[in-house]
């Protein structure tokens, strides 16, 4: 049985001051995934590999980027082309994220925070479909897509070129054994991912990317 996505962890250097700018922004809205922040002086460095899509589904994007920047968002410059119709923002602590438009039609279905967009090859996304045993709704050039099985959240990646990572990354999965972790952390490294480190009942592993990831038991 695979494992359950438990949450994602965001690596923040005043995590109360980000959690309470997500927590404010995101609003009522049912979060897919918990999100949990963490205490880590990790500069930013390049682009995240994750980055979230927020939808405009139930508020216009105008409305949504207002309110963004009203609780400290700020606009950013990612190489975007003046012709996309998705708003690229950053967060008080330079994450990058989107508020995509009404119009898109990709993440109809979804909750306001509708997707984790990452930085990823096609053997990534096959790794974390079979890992969570979510559907690949996409896989096309490299590029795939997972939902979950409720349908309130994709995950997906872009395929190449990768952007260069620079060590370890601001936001990461972790997941939670269904079973016994021993035979979690195995069955995970038959599908392509290593074994880092142990912490107590946690399990630090990588996927076939490199990008690190946690199981607990």
């Amino acid at each position: 049985m695979a494992a359950r996505l438990y949450a994602l962890t965001v690596l923040a250097s005043d995590p109360d001051a980000l959690a309470l700018f997500w927590r404010d922004l995101l609003g009522d809205s049912e979060v897919p995934i918990p999100l949990v922040f963490t205490k880590a002086d990790l500069p930013r460095v390049g682009l995240n590999q994750i980055h979230f899509h927020l939808t405009s589904y139930t508020a216009t994007q105008e409305a949504n980027v207002e309110r963004a920047l009203s609780l400290g968002a700020t606009h950013l410059d990612v190489g975007q082309r003046p012709d996309e119709d998705h708003v690229v923002l950053a967060d008080p602590e330079g994450n990058e994220f989107c508020i995509i438009e009404s119009t898109n039609n990709w993440l109809a279905g979804t909750g306001f925070l509708g997707e984790l967009a990452a930085d990823g090859t096609r053997e990534v996304g096959v790794f974390w479909a079979a890992a969570l045993d979510w559907p690949l709704v996409h896989d096309e050039d490299g590029e795939t897509a997972i939902r979950s099985p409720e349908g309130t959240m994709l995950v997906a990646w872009g395929g190449p070129p990768l952007n260069e990572k620079h060590g370890r990354n601001r936001m990461h999965f972790v997941l939670a054994a269904s079973g016994d972790l021993d035979v979690e952390v195995e069955r995970l490294v038959g599908l392509g991912a290593s074994e880092v480190s142990r912490s107590g009942g946690r399990v630090e592993m990588a996927d076939p990317d490199g990008n690190e990831f946690w199981v607990r038991a």
